[in-house]
């Protein structure tokens, strides 16, 4: 800013003195003489200016500023090279890039003056920052727009240096923040920002598929639900068509949608049951209905940019088969059913331990073979005596295992034993069947190992089966406390609570209606196991009325450690599924399907693996990441994880993971993804001993063009946020003189001063002489002389 000063102060007294005087002899002269008073008052207004002007001169006004040293500060042109600007606004000839490029180029007025005074650097953005000799050189073909990290990257470049401003030229779509509040900026680095906004705030004619939601279930008939935003502009009341494609591109399923006015956002929902587990790739696409055949002609769109019109999605339905324990105390219709519906189900298989006959007292039966050996087992293989089942031992009987060798023995009395099971069902059988070690065992497995455990009501199951004051016992959702019963009930109806019906695992119909309607049709139970109570935490998902009216649980759930435990009191499900006609599907198998496959649908597998990629940083690597554990689901050190990551064109790269460094068991990899489409990670772990371990897949997707064009208007806000927090402003595209004219009057880091002597100037005399002389020749012609 520029100040008045005085280069001969101690003539101001004189100065005014003088002044003063001659005004005194102004009036007096004037009061005496004659004609009309508004030509008296005009030619003495008229010489009392030229007075003053020439008394100021006596004390030498100066006015004095500061202005930019020349070459001495730095100033950044930072312009945004993302395929952003390569697109038309409506109803313009040249794209946005063309405009900016236009005004760039150094025939250009401001570029000249804004060097004279300036150390001018110039910088390109898009997946990174660079220089740039030449902003000719601009070609908009960038698949990120990295503003953020941009800015952030000059302002620890130039820390330390005289750096003015940076003029910012961008549409302020950055694809590394949706708002300046997720930048992890410090401000006060930062210098003025002029951000020039490009493009219209109107957007342009076009569709975009935004964010889309993955939710996985256990309902049968729809277990991936696929939620996808769609946004419109410029095709208000059109009617639309989403669709749901396989990676082959196979359309799947389409859903009609009806276009909303700009800025509000449309919803579609797919539902998918994919054939087998592991991982999937599927795209959503959307268009206008009368418009779908423009993916085979893009030349021919009428849309600003078909970029964002479809998006892929990675869906990781697990890899099995997953492994169940059945544990029964004798052999009954519910293994019936449940081995049934699991049959349905590649992906689980059912390994059942039913007791056929009690153990018994050991006594000397009187006859004459006597060793000792149950009668049950002679005759069979040529068994020696001291290998045969024997009284005091329970008779077992092992279904589905993988080999001779698997529950010889029994329930599992190893980790590495049980380990290998995903869940453990345990069916009417009591808590003196397991050895307190075993219990303590199972509850291991479920805390520490992640497994389910579900126990089925029967005579020998929760209170009846003595369970209380056991490990088993606090692992189950209910108090097993003795109650006295003071009604029988014969019948028993079973609702769903509240809980329930959010939880799809538990119903079985796709609708409310036809769900009430089943619930309905379900036969009457007549064997219920009553508790105390549920636990805290627990939810009661399902409860059962008696004919005399009395409420009691029937399925009660609650998380235990790192898995879940669950209680099904009813002990006589089989009921339902004896109504099944032959020509319907079975609600009792469907239901026993859904309800295995919550129990272990998130049970760690020995081997996981997870890709994850900063989506702040385009371009940045994605970090694989592969936990490795033992058979006892410790963490295994000194093993060899080798990736192979098939790219979309069907290449194969082979990656070496290595160990973490911050955690045991974990070997890591990164890898850059280079191509648009999905991505299939499958990983091979072997022990040092060179035994293969298992194996495992993931996957991600990389589509840096859909995150770009994801908005195509101005995001002005933006910028106008950006400017306000560092002090600078917004700048119009055709406001750059202007703007460079008047650059030299703001906060400039390193200036020098400047003096311009008012009193010096040849106007200032011009003046005094023009009005002294107007006031005399006023006087002459109105005969005031």
């Amino acid at each position: 800013m520029s100040q008045l000063l005085w280069g001969a102060p101690e003539w101001a007294l004189p100065a005014i003195a003088i002044a003063s005087l001659a005004l005194l002899v102004l009036v007096w002269s004037y009061l005496r003489a004659g004609g009309s008073a508004g030509v008296r008052l005009t030619a003495a207004t008229l010489k009392t200016l030229g007075i003053a002007a020439l008394a100021i001169c006596l004390a030498e006004p100066l006015v004095s500023g500061s202005r930019p040293r020349p070459g001495a500060n730095l100033f950044v042109l930072l312009a945004d090279n993302s395929q952003s600007l390569a697109i038309h606004d409506s109803r313009r000839r040249e794209s946005r890039g063309e405009a900016l490029k236009n005004r760039l180029t150094r025939q250009s007025a401001w570029r000249e003056r804004i060097e004279q005074d300036f150390d001018v650097r110039r910088y390109a953005f898009d997946s990174r920052l660079r220089a740039m000799p030449d902003f000719d050189a601009l070609d908009f073909t960038g698949d990120a727009s990295t503003l953020a990290a941009s800015l952030d990257n000059v302002a620890r470049r130039f820390q330390g240096r005289p750096l003015a401003g940076v003029l910012l030229f961008t549409d302020g779509n950055a694809t590394d923040i949706a708002s300046l509040a997720e930048a992890d900026l410090d401000w006060s680095s930062l210098p003025p920002i002029y951000p020039v906004a490009i493009g219209d705030e109107a957007p342009a004619r076009d569709l975009a598929v935004g964010d889309i939601r993955v939710s996985q279930t256990n309902f049968e008939a729809a277990p991936v639900t696929v939620q996808a935003e769609i946004e419109s502009a410029g095709y208000d009341g059109a009617r639309l068509v989403a669709q749901l494609l396989d990676k082959s591109g196979k359309v799947l399923q389409e859903q009609p949608l009806e276009a909303a006015e700009d800025g509000v956002a449309l919803s579609c929902r797919f539902q998918v049951q994919p054939e087998r587990g592991g991982v999937h790739f599927y795209q959503v696409r959307v268009s206008a209905k009368s418009e779908v055949r423009q993916f085979d002609n893009p030349e021919r769109s009428r849309e600003a940019t078909l970029a964002n019109n479809s998006r892929f999605v990675v869906v990781d339905r697990g890899q099995g088969p997953y492994r169940v324990l059945y544990v029964a105390g004798r052999p009954n219709w519910e293994y019936k059913f449940l081995r049934r519906a699991l049959e349905a189900d590649r992906e689980v298989e059912l390994v059942a331990l039913v007791r056929i006959a009690n153990r018994e007292p050991k006594f000397v039966f009187r006859e004459k073979r006597d060793d000792g050996a149950n009668p049950l087992f002679r005759g069979f293989d040529n068994v020696e005596a001291e290998e045969a089942e024997q009284y005091d031992q329970p008779v077992l009987l092992r279904l589905g295992t993988e080999d001779a060798a698997e529950l010889r023995d029994g329930f599992p009395k190893a980790a590495d034993q049980l380990f290998r099971y995903h869940a453990v069902v345990l069916d009417d059988v009591e808590a003196e069947y397991f050895s307190p070690d075993q219990m303590r065992l199972v509850q291991d497995f479920v805390r520490r190992r992640g497994g389910g455990l579900l126990m089925l009501g029967g005579q020998e199951s929760f209170v009846k089966g003595e369970y209380d004051r056991t490990p088993l016992g606090e692992l189950l959702p209910v108090y097993l406390e003795r109650i006295p019963r003071s009604q029988f009930s014969e019948e028993f109806r079973l609702s769903l609570t509240r809980e329930g019906w959010l939880s799809p695992w538990v119903r079985v119909r796709s609708n409310e209606q036809d769900e009430r309607k089943r619930l309905a049709a379900m036969p009457p139970f007549q064997t219920v196991n009553a508790v105390r109570g549920i636990k805290p935490g627990a939810s009661v998902l399902a409860t059962v009325m008696s004919d005399q009216g009395e409420e009691l649980p029937a399925l009660v759930a609650q998380p235990f450690g790192a898995g879940r435990a669950a209680a099904l009191t009813v002990g006589d499900l089989w009921r339902w599924g004896m109504r099944r006609r032959d020509d319907e599907e079975s609600d009792l198998e469907k239901s026993w399907r859904q309800t295995i496959r919550w129990l272990v649908s998130d049970v760690p597998q020995r081997i996981e693996a997870d890709a994850t990629r900063r989506h702040d940083q385009p371009g940045a690597p994605v970090a694989i990441a592969v936990h490795v554990r033992d058979e006892e689901f410790k963490p295994l050190d000194n093993a060899t994880a080798t990736i192979t990551v098939t790219q979309p064109d069907g290449e194969a790269v082979e990656l070496t993971a290595a160990p973490s460094r911050r955690e045991a068991g974990v070997y890591e990899a990164s890898f850059v993804p280079r191509q648009t489409g999905s991505y299939r990670a499958a990983i091979t772990v072997h022990d040092q001993d060179g035994s293969e371990v298992g194996r495992t897949e993931t996957g991600w997707t990389a589509e840096p063009a859909a995150e770009e064009f994801r908005r195509l208007a101005a995001n002005r806000t933006l910028l106008e946020e950006l400017a306000e927090k560092t002090g600078g402003e917004v700048i119009a595209l055709s406001d750059l003189e202007r703007f460079v004219m008047d650059l030299p009057n703001r906060r400039i880091p390193i200036t020098e001063p400047w003096i311009y002597p008012l009193w010096h100037q040849a106007w200032v005399f011009f003046f005094a002489a023009a009005c002294l002389i107007g006031e005399w020749g006023l006087r002459r012609w109105k005969g005031l002389a």
